[in-house]
């Protein structure tokens, strides 16, 4: 009987080693997630393409699980459409949905601001003055991939600062739409290259929470959201309706 015992508890120990604990498991869900919504956001994973779970998971490199994970969430963060049987569709950009959802940001983000502005850390503010300095030191230098980068550490720090999970949950989808429409803008709009404005309204929100001015950070988000309304205003009528729909067929065949 003592024999057994011992044989099950070796063959429970082996395993364990021989899969991933639930930790690292959990980590390979997020780094799918961030990595798809990385190929969203710069349109690798172009708005109306069709494709293979399979060819996604080779796109990224992680297995299935993971990308069957990630897929389901960005399927509720209405990025991407699951067809059964079908594979799965990334959703087209809808400008006047996506607009008209600027609104529910706003005050969204005046509601995390204000919190992140009131409970900041020393830790945070540390974080939010660094980012700050990196962003003024590479103001004229700074590429559309690695202010989206930053974009995204700007809006996690802001969100752990605010210190409530389920707007994590809630903002996370909507920062993504808006990081892909300024990458479209920025990148495929004649003339609208130059990331200074952007850059500021950021370097606002970053001195307004780093200081914990809290109405001087509501400000600064409001400008923001405003800033980004204007893309709208110059896409809406500027921008090739197959960057947003790649099913939309070619004019004359070009």
């Amino acid at each position: 009987m003592a024999r057994r015992k011992r044989a099950l508890e070796v063959v429970r120990h082996d395993d364990s080693e021989g899969r991933p604990s639930r930790r690292n498991r959990l980590n390979f869900f997020e780094l799918a997630y961030q990595r798809i919504e990385e190929l969203l956001v710069h349109c690798e994973l172009k708005p109306g393409q069709f494709m293979t779970m399979l060819e996604l998971q080779q796109i990224t490199g992680f297995g299935r699980t993971p990308v069957h994970h990630a897929v389901n969430r960005l399927s509720a963060d209405t990025l991407i459409i699951i067809r059964p049987r079908h594979g799965l569709h990334i959703a087209p950009i809808d400008l006047a949905r996506e607009r008209m959802l600027l609104a529910l940001r706003r005050d969204m983000e005046r509601f995390v601001i204000r919190l992140a502005a009131d409970r900041a850390s020393l830790s945070h503010r540390n974080q939010a003055l660094h980012i700050e300095r990196l962003l003024r030191e590479r103001r004229a230098t700074l590429t559309l991939d690695e202010f989206n980068s930053l974009d995204r550490r700007i809006d996690a720090l802001v969100l752990e600062a605010a210190g409530e999970p389920f707007l994590v949950h809630t903002l996370r989808p909507l920062h993504t739409l808006y990081r892909r429409i300024g990458y479209i803008h920025h990148r495929f709009m004649p003339g609208q290259a130059d990331l200074s404005g952007t850059i500021d309204h950021h370097l606002a929100i970053l001195s307004a929470v780093a200081s914990r001015r809290v109405e001087e950070a509501v400000k600064a988000s409001d400008a923001l959201i405003d800033y980004m309304g204007e893309m709208f205003t110059g896409m809406e009528a500027g921008i090739d309706p197959r960057l947003l729909d790649c099913s939309i067929e070619p004019l004359l065949g070009t």
